[in-house]
């Protein structure tokens, strides 16, 4: 119990001192994280509405494929992206392996599921009594396609807060794509192992902690929003 005591004491002045290279991993973390999630946003977001409101043959099959995209091991994704990134493999020439770019890559590899999957879901819960009327007062796929974006948006917040924690968190993908090179493209959860194999184990523990209170305030943000959404949509239907 000492030994944990005096680690957290130690951790705290980490923290406290304001350490550079702990901001410079919040940097990078929030990069990957917010970025992913971003272009998981604008990629997956047509797809979900294509899964929820369309029907079409096979789009059982494509929604079953994407749930099982939730489950999807980070660890996977991360050997096959460098596998295919290294030298003399398909995306060599790019050179993104063991960069911040090749990161971003995996974690919107990510990322996009959890937009599609949970986004999808959000879409079907929207009446289609609703949709129907709109078409019926001759609203284009545009339209519609708003209409039940802004109807459904409180579970689409969902996803993106379920994007973003896996973003803050992940470790695997961006070991074997990244490297987890200290000041390039290691992120606070992948420094927290790192620091914890070498026994600093002070060091992991303060970027432990910056870690949880991180995701504690991004989450709890996106979480107001979000209620405050489905508050003012009562409130607009009552």
């Amino acid at each position: 119990m000492r030994f944990f005591l005096d680690g957290l004491a130690e951790a705290w002045r980490i923290i406290v001192g304001g350490e550079p290279w702990l901001w410079q991993l919040v940097g990078v973390t929030l990069q990957v994280a917010l970025i992913s999630t971003a272009v998981a946003l604008v990629l997956g977001l047509p797809v979900a509405l294509l899964l929820g409101l369309g029907r079409f043959r096979g789009r059982g099959v494509l929604m079953t494929l994407a749930n099982a995209g939730l489950g999807l091991p980070p660890v996977l994704v991360g050997l096959v992206l460098a596998l295919l990134m290294f030298p003399a493999a398909p995306l060599g020439r790019f050179q993104l392996l063991f960069t911040l770019k090749g990161v971003l890559i995996a974690q919107t590899l990510l990322a996009l599921p959890v937009i599609v999957a949970l986004g999808a879901a959000a879409l079907r819960e929207v009446p289609a009594g609703l949709l129907d009327q709109a078409r019926a007062l001759h609203a284009g796929r545009w339209q519609v396609g708003r209409l039940a974006v802004r109807e459904a948006r409180t579970g689409l917040l969902a996803a993106i807060i379920a994007a973003v924690g896996s973003g803050l968190s992940e470790v695997g993908a961006v070991v074997l794509v990244g490297g987890n090179i200290e000041g390039v493209d290691q992120t606070l959860a992948s420094a927290a192992l790192q620091r914890v194999e070498a026994a600093r184990f002070s060091e992991g523990l303060a970027i432990g902690i910056v870690l949880l209170g991180l995701i504690l305030v991004i989450t709890a943000l996106l979480t107001l929003v979000q209620s405050g959404r489905a508050l003012r949509r009562v409130g607009t239907s009552s």
